[in-house]
């Protein structure tokens, strides 16, 4: 690592903010955001709610409301009004998207004249696809003459003593082949605190007053070199921003899971984080990675406190992006969503299950977050953003509970007899009765509501000359009406996942850091079957239900009890890298970077199989501690090691050394230590220094 510039991060107040203290903006006019901007797209949103919940009263209140179609309105009213505003902002992203496409594309020229540090971090990841990354990401660079720019740190926090052995191979191998063309620095903390927002302070108070931006990746991340440069220079250009986040597109999809996401991040992915950027402006959001950051602002402005109680609600904040950047915004810095900028890509979970453990832990961080909307100082539109991150896992539930009011309502008119008299002297009972057809209508309009985004996305998608041409008109069409099947059949699958997962929170379970699966998303049956037995069950139970009533009502909630009912074979297949393949092969879900990958993909590629040979050969606790030159090498690339308080006594490292004392060689030493002591022993020139000196 190269010399420490220290610099402070302090904590900042989530109730205690003084107005007067807010930066000021360099340039206002280019700074501020637009209200009517604004009063169009939330206007318009709650304009269609209103009318929406106006037609759906009409629809349940003759004969009078009783209190389950109240429950029904309400529960209506908090969903319509969800997918409303995307819908508005959708119709905003359509024209920006149109306009762009007749816009010339903007090619400054010249070096840069800031410094920018490229973070990696990485935890328990496959070394061989982070470094083929970085090394593609750094080659392109250097091509464009822009790497005196930027410099490179993976940051580790990797458990794994393997992996993080590993991890040296291909640094190792990273330095041998850039050479003089890149600066490559890695550190492995000893204990990952605060997860990746503390590796990335870790760096922050260490090194990053020397840089005036960082560029924040995530383990899967890739950016084009020339995204890279543009970024940074709309950084220098802009002396008020404080981060600019790109839209990452999907790529590298295998299974049928994956290439969804994929298909709908780039089909109709522009289109809403276009409308996003047109309605937001100078408050935008960060999601964590590939987006650059003002170092100084970072420091000065983002430090986050930990949350009152213990997890999972209190402790350190899971969900950081979100309030980092509402805090950079606090401060006096705008925060922009570059939509207009293609080349930035990351990958996504293979299959449902990998994407439940995902979103467990997502949940639990924007859960957290409503400790932190009552924070003093926080622009309106961030907490618009905090309540989106929270509405995205309550919708759930709220839909779960919508389908059971409106079961009940059905059995009840059903079942029950219309007793319902709310008048003391009322000669006929109130009869729970509905207007048919104004529901057909009420109906179609929330279908409207709900596929309208993706309906212009696909149009916008077609439209762009290049893209129809290079994945195809027909093929793009039949893929739309396949993501919609697929999509629909898992869609109650992750409802009852995501109200699962509160369920769990609000019992105090916390969701730990488990390392993300990548590639392969194949879970043997039985492990299905334990996984979505609930599902099924619960699929039974709406079946049967809907039953009794009547074949009509069991159609109209068939969406949601057939994806329940078929929840293990969709699991397994859509999960399956072999169907996957056979999927791509009839051409379905194509998108135009599968097609025709971008440069930086197809580099990294091909560099990866260096990495997979170099890791390997890489040699392992034993070799180093009996291998003097093996291991002044690792020594070279241990981080600091803090100066330990009299009386503190660290237990893991403790007992490594009591485990050492014990044996009577090398290999005896390792054999008797835990993956935990053995990471610790690594990350400890005493121990490591004690370990070799036992007999080889």
């Amino acid at each position: 690592m190269p010399t420490e510039t220290p610099g402070d991060m302090p904590p900042q107040s989530l109730w205690r903010f003084r107005r007067r203290d807010r930066r000021k903006f360099s340039d206002p006019r280019r700074s501020r955001s637009s209200w009517v901007r604004r009063i169009a797209i939330l206007g318009s949103a709650f304009a269609l709610a209103a009318i929406a919940v106006y037609e759906m009263e009409q629809v349940l209140i003759v004969g009078g409301l009783t209190p389950v179609e109240i429950s029904v309105l309400v529960l209506f009213a908090l969903n319509f009004g969800w997918i409303a505003m995307a819908f508005t902002s959708a119709i905003a992203g359509y024209g920006v998207v149109m306009g762009r496409l007749h816009r010339p594309k903007r090619t400054p020229a010249g070096p840069l004249g800031s410094r920018t540090a490229m973070l990696m971090p990485t935890y328990n990841e496959d070394p061989s696809r982070v470094f083929a990354a970085v090394e593609a990401m750094a080659t392109g660079l250097d091509e464009l003459r822009q790497g005196p720019a930027f410099d490179w740190f993976i940051l580790s926090d990797t458990t794994d003593p393997d992996v993080a052995l590993q991890e040296e191979a291909a640094l190792l191998t990273l330095r041998g082949r850039l050479g003089d063309r890149a600066r490559i620095y890695y550190r492995r903390r000893r204990k990952n605190i605060a997860r990746k927002s503390g590796n990335v302070a870790d760096f922050c108070t260490r090194w990053g007053a020397a840089y005036d931006h960082m560029l924040v990746l995530d383990a899967d991340s890739l950016i084009a070199p020339e995204t890279i440069v543009e970024l940074a220079r709309r950084m220098e250009e802009d002396p008020d921003s404080g981060l600019i986040q790109t839209i990452p597109a999907l790529v590298n999809g295998t299974t049928i899971i994956a290439r969804l996401q994929q298909f709908a991040g780039r089909v109709y992915g522009p289109v809403v984080g276009a409308g996003l950027a047109f309605w937001t402006g100078s408050e935008g959001n960060y999601w964590g990675h590939n987006a650059i950051i003002r170092t100084r602002a970072f420091m000065e402005s983002a430090g986050l406190p930990d949350l009152p109680g213990k997890p999972p609600f209190g402790g350190h904040i899971l969900s950081h992006d979100f309030v980092e950047a509402a805090l950079l915004r606090r401060a006096g810095w705008t925060v922009r969503i570059a939509d207009d900028l293609a080349g930035s890509y990351e990958e996504s979970p293979p299959s449902i299950i990998d994407l439940a453990v995902r979103d467990r832990r997502w949940c639990q961080g924007n859960l957290q977050h409503t400790l932190v909307l009552p924070a003093r100082g926080l622009h309106w539109v961030s907490r618009i953003h905090l309540l989106t991150g929270i509405g995205s896992y309550l919708a759930s539930p709220l839909w779960l509970m919508l389908i059971l009011a409106g079961l009940v309502l059905s059995l009840q008119a059903h079942f029950i007899r219309p007793e319902y008299f709310t008048e003391d002297f009322q000669l006929f009972p109130t009869w729970p009765v509905i207007d048919a057809e104004r529901a057909f209508r009420l109906f179609g309009l929330t279908l409207v509501i709900l596929f309208g985004p993706k309906f212009l996305g696909l149009v916008a998608f077609l439209r762009n000359r290049d893209d129809r041409r290079t994945v195809g008109g027909f093929r793009t069409l039949a893929s739309f009406l396949f993501e919609i099947i697929i999509s629909a059949l898992i869609a109650p699958v992750m409802m009852l996942v995501h109200t699962g997962a509160i369920l769990s929170i609000l019992l105090g379970r916390d969701s730990g850091w488990k390392p993300q699966r990548r590639d392969d998303g194949g879970v043997p049956l039985r492990s299905l079957i334990a996984r979505h037995r609930w599902h099924f069950l619960i699929g039974a139970a709406l079946l049967f239900a809907a039953w009794l009533d009547s074949w009509v009502l069991v159609a109209w909630m068939s969406p949601a009890i057939l994806g329940l009912l078929l929840v293990v074979p969709v699991s397994g297949w859509t999960g399956s890298n072999r169907v996957g393949r056979f999927v791509r092969r009839m051409g379905l879900l194509r998108t135009p970077e599968e097609v025709d990958p971008p440069a930086v993909a197809r580099s990294a590629a091909a560099i990866r199989p260096v990495y997979e040979a170099a890791i390997e050969v890489a040699p392992d606790l034993v070799t180093i501690a009996s291998d003097a030159n093996l291991r002044a090498v690792h020594l070279a690339l241990i981080d600091a090691v803090p100066e330990r308080k009299p009386g503190k006594v660290e237990a893991v490292e403790a007992l490594s050394a009591a485990k050492i004392d014990d044996a009577t060689s090398i290999a005896e030493a390792v054999s008797f230590l835990t993956p935990q002591e053995r990471a610790m022993v690594m990350a400890t020139p005493a121990l490591l220094s004690r370990l070799s000196a036992l007999p080889t």
